[in-house]
């Protein structure tokens, strides 16, 4: 696979500990501006200081806090699975919404409207991850039945397959009547969110600090079969952990706010153009900027036509394809 095998390429500790420091500050400063922005004004340094039973109090931890809490959460493990589904393909342009993983988590969700509207969450989340897990899974196993690919072939079978996914669940839709509802689960937003509707998010997180604990081992199959074999790595089994790791993550974040793209795609592939493709020390850095990047997606969303807001998933989309495309032109005499 000329051109997109992912080699490591490590930045010294200093450097990797001043931009963990930066990332950290900014994730920090963008979560208490998004705790002051909304339709009602207040000040948080009034509301934290001041009666907890008074409306604004309410309006902070009912909506404000578990927004902001979503928005950490979906951000920065969206970046992880697409770190490692990267490694996975051996190529760094893929990432959950260009490979059919998010369209095969709303094709779930869709089912599961038809046949168990009243279903509860974690069966929701069970069936909506297999799915996704399902989506992913042809996806890989399309890509070892060509037999030339190229860095460029590898995201192209993925935007196909997703294309083809996400016209049977349209076609499905509109056979059901529920066009509207599969619209919404591929936009995400964060603004239905409140207390008691997020908090399958926090499994998301500890799927992100299991990939965090695996991180080295994740690099080593970014290298091939052969040599994560040669080195001792069981291939498969690690194979298998990876893709229920995106799958899961994936699920968690369209069966609470719908499916969010390109998080995947920008926040690896900026980290490894400051700090090198080693994941143990980069991964920390992947998760902070996929926070600080869904952050600053929902408070423009929320800025641009105040009080009113633009999905996320909107402004991610576009941010996402410029990324995308800016990366094709930098490697273009790599991928010629």
């Amino acid at each position: 696979m000329p051109g997109s095998e992912l080699t490591p390429r490590g930045a010294s500790a200093p450097r990797v500990t001043v931009w963990l420091i930066i990332l950290l500050a900014l994730v920090v400063g963008l979560a208490l501006w998004s705790l002051n922005v909304g339709a009602s004004r207040m000040s948080l340094l009034n509301v934290l200081t001041g009666d907890p039973d008074d409306r604004l109090s309410k309006i902070l931890f009912a909506s404000r806090l578990p927004r902001t809490l979503a928005l950490l959460l979906a951000g920065s493990a969206l970046a992880v699975a697409g770190l490692i589904l990267q490694m996975m393909a051996r190529n760094r342009l893929v990432e959950p919404s260009t490979v059919g993983t998010m369209e095969a988590a709303a094709l779930g969700l869709l089912v599961l409207a038809w046949l168990a509207p009243g279903a509860p969450l974690p069966l929701r989340f069970a069936l909506v991850s297999v799915f996704a897990l399902g989506g992913t899974l042809i996806f890989l196993a399309v890509l070892r039945r060509i037999a030339l690919r190229s860095a460029l072939i590898v995201p192209l079978v993925g935007l196909v397959l997703a294309g083809v996914i996400a016209a049977a669940g349209a076609l499905l839709a509109q056979q059901l009547d529920l066009s509207q509802s599969l619209r919404a689960w591929n936009s995400g937003d964060f603004s239905a969110v409140l207390r008691g509707r997020y908090e399958l998010l926090w499994l998301a997180a500890g799927l992100t600090v299991v990939a965090m604990l695996a991180a080295d081992r994740f690099t080593v199959i970014g290298l091939g079969k052969d040599f994560a074999t040669n080195v001792g790595v069981n291939y498969g089994r690690l194979m298998l952990l990876g893709l229920l790791l995106v799958a899961m993550i994936s699920a968690s974040v369209v069966v609470v706010v719908g499916a969010i793209p390109f998080i995947g795609l920008v926040a690896p592939n900026l980290v490894r153009w400051l700090c090198g493709d080693q994941l143990r020390r980069s991964i920390p850095l992947v998760a902070l900027l996929g926070a600080a990047l869904m952050l600053a997606a929902d408070l423009a969303g929320r800025l641009i036509i105040h009080p009113f807001e633009v999905p996320s998933s909107g402004l991610l989309a576009v941010t996402g394809c410029l990324v995308f495309l800016v990366i094709l032109i930098r490697g273009r005499k790599q991928w010629a």
